[in-house]
């Protein structure tokens, strides 16, 4: 489908979007006002959720590097495996230093007109975040230091495209990583963290929302924000590389599954950040997200090796491996909705269906998804999104949610069909913001520096040809 008929399918979504929710959101500042005129509770921190969010924040840094980077280095051949290392370092790097200046802001604060895409620049290098200021958490009138908020989300920031390079590893130019990562975050990510999570708290719930918030659309740590937005994005740009030289005529096989491995474990570890502490609190909640993080990363390692068992005969530690990220994925936008048994069957569901992306959907189609992003993260994420609506319900063991209009902040549930819905709104807004959006992105990117090294410098290693050095000596 071409980039015009895309932009007016999402333009189509989006008014008819507006048009159905302008109703509700009208009848809902006007049942609100009095409560919006009533003065807002005086703001209080606890020391055990800041304490809490800063080790969340390390585990999540923990995620990427090494986590991610170990994982992925893994995956690819030998004279590949730095640069792999390099572009997911350089990437936490950037990316950082790009949050505290003007990514923040566009994220967590009020965009004006713009409010439902992205913030302003209220906040551009920080302004008027200091050690006093401090962010409403989901309960009302309990508060983190905005220190500890900007640290936390920063390493979500950090981690979102360091996901993609898994899409196009062992045949991108470094240069043209670095500058994609620059324009994507700037144009997808933020704005896309600021439709999904920004809104007024407790405190000030009728205030304007972004995008997908508004859609009534949940994600309690990232599967559309972080996981179907880089894993779209990561398709598409596997696409417009093109494949690996010698693809499916010469082995590619991972070199250090051990390397793997311990990636995926310090994957597995550091995600218990990454959701439980998206609750922002050291309370029920968080415990609930990380229980569901553990067994739904647990099941799904078990059916992704079930799976394999039957489809090849042996169980793989690849498999195992994919497995629990996949489960992790899936969990993501569940965990502190979800009760256990639900994201057990999470788990137990998303395996089956990232695999066959993986071993059926790739090969039929023909595209060069060198690490299976796509397959892993972006279906993983659907699934959890979808999920969700699901699964949140109270029937199904699911915590409910939370209704700030009322008094006690009472757990509601919409019903299945209209939360599924919402979700898929949030999921094809994600998929369209991110695909059409990327697609340009790496196009402006191929015109400048390009995308692709030469074949000459894939044939020798992008360690060596792009960076002067090699992982391993004999």
């Amino acid at each position: 489908m071409s980039i015009s008929k895309f932009s007016s399918t999402f333009a189509r979504v989006g008014a008819a979007s507006a048009a159905l929710l302008a109703p509700a959101v009208a009848f809902a500042q006007e049942a609100a006002a009095p409560a919006v005129a009533a003065a807002a509770p005086a703001l209080t921190m606890d020391k055990g959720d800041n304490t809490w969010m800063l080790v969340s924040s390390a585990l999540v840094l923990l995620m990427t590097i090494p986590g991610l980077a170990l994982f992925y280095g893994g995956l690819v051949r030998a004279k590949n495996m730095l640069s792999v290392l390099m572009q997911v370092f350089m990437i936490t790097a950037v990316v950082a230093l790009l949050w505290v200046t003007y990514g923040y802001s566009l994220a967590f604060t009020d965009g004006g007109s713009l409010n439902s895409f992205v913030g302003g620049f209220s906040k551009a290098f920080l302004a008027g975040v200091n050690t006093s200021s401090l962010v409403e958490t989901f309960s009302k009138g309990v508060a983190i230091p905005e220190y500890t908020f900007v640290v936390f989300q920063m390493t979500f920031a950090c981690i979102t495209p360091g996901l993609i390079v898994g899409a196009f590893a062992e045949r991108v130019k470094f240069s043209a990583v670095m500058l994609f990562v620059v324009l994507w975050v700037t144009f997808i990510y933020f704005p896309m963290a600021h439709m999904v999570w920004f809104w007024g708290g407790p405190s000030s719930y009728t205030s304007p929302a972004g995008l997908i918030f508004s859609y009534g659309a949940i994600d309690f740590a990232g599967g559309t924000v972080v996981h179907i937005n880089a894993g779209i994005a990561g398709l598409v740009g596997a696409i417009m590389l093109g494949k690996r030289t010698g693809y499916k005529k010469e082995i590619m096989a991972p070199h250090s599954m051990t390397l793997t491995m311990v990636g995926a474990s310090l994957l597995w570890v550091g995600w218990f950040g990454f959701n439980a502490g998206s609750n922002l609190e050291a309370n029920g909640y968080a415990s609930l997200a990380m229980i569901n993080t553990f067994v739904a990363a647990a099941a799904a390692a078990v059916s992704w090796c079930i799976v394999e068992s039957l489809a090849r005969g042996k169980a793989s530690m690849l498999g195992g491996a994919s497995g629990a990220v996949a489960g992790l994925v899936a969990v993501t936008p569940a965990a502190g909705f979800a009760g256990p048994m639900g994201s057990i069957v999470l788990g137990l569901v998303v395996s089956p269906l990232c695999y066959f992306f993986v071993d059926v959907v790739k090969n039929k189609f023909n595209y060069d998804d060198s690490l299976d992003v796509f397959g892993v993260h972006c279906i993983g994420g659907i699934v959890g999104a979808l999920g969700t609506g699901i699964l949140v319900n109270p029937a199904l063991g699911g915590a409910g949610i939370v209704d700030y209009s009322t008094a006690d902040f009472a757990a509601t549930y919409a019903g299945t069909a209209t939360q599924v819905l919402n979700q898929g709104k949030g999921v094809l807004t994600t998929l369209l913001w991110s695909g059409i959006g990327s697609a340009i992105l790496y196009k402006i990117v191929d015109v400048v520096v390009g995308l692709r090294v030469s074949v000459e410098a894939e044939r020798e290693g992008l360690d060596l040809a792009t960076h002067g050095e090699a992982a391993y000596h004999s």
